[in-house]
Parts: C-alpha cells; sequence; structure tokens
C-alpha cells in the first residue's frame, strides 16, 4: 500500500523544532495518520474506525481531567 505524499498538521502546531504534532493524509479508501517526529511510522485506518473512536473518546471523556 502506498502512502500519499499529501500530509497535513494542524495551523497551531508552529513550524519550528520542539512542534511535533500528528499529521494526517487521506486516500479515497483510508486515512494515514503520523507523528510529525516519527514521520516512517504510519498508522493507517479508515474514515468509519475513526470516527467511532473519536465518538467514543467525547462521549467518556471526564471534565477537568486531561
Amino acid at each position: 500500500m502506498s502512502v500519499p505524499g499529501n500530509w497535513q498538521k494542524p495551523s497551531f502546531s508552529g513550524s519550528g523544532d520542539g512542534n511535533a504534532c500528528l499529521e494526517l493524509a487521506s486516500t479515497p479508501t483510508a486515512l494515514h495518520l503520523r507523528e510529525s517526529d516519527t514521520p516512517t511510522t504510519v498508522l493507517t485506518t479508515t474514515r468509519t474506525a475513526l470516527a467511532h473512536l473519536l465518538a467514543g473518546i467525547r462521549t467518556h471523556a471526564v471534565p477537568g481531567q486531561a
């Protein structure tokens, strides 16, 4: 499976050293996620699976705790 070259990161992450963040790239059938400080390690998932994960995080988040 080839990974696309259109990686995007949040605009608030900055551009200098020490601004590691999660980067995202997409294809028609998958989402690819990587940590900007370790770009060779890529997690590939589907949009549905990621949506379920995020919904679960939002549902079970405890206010006031990180």
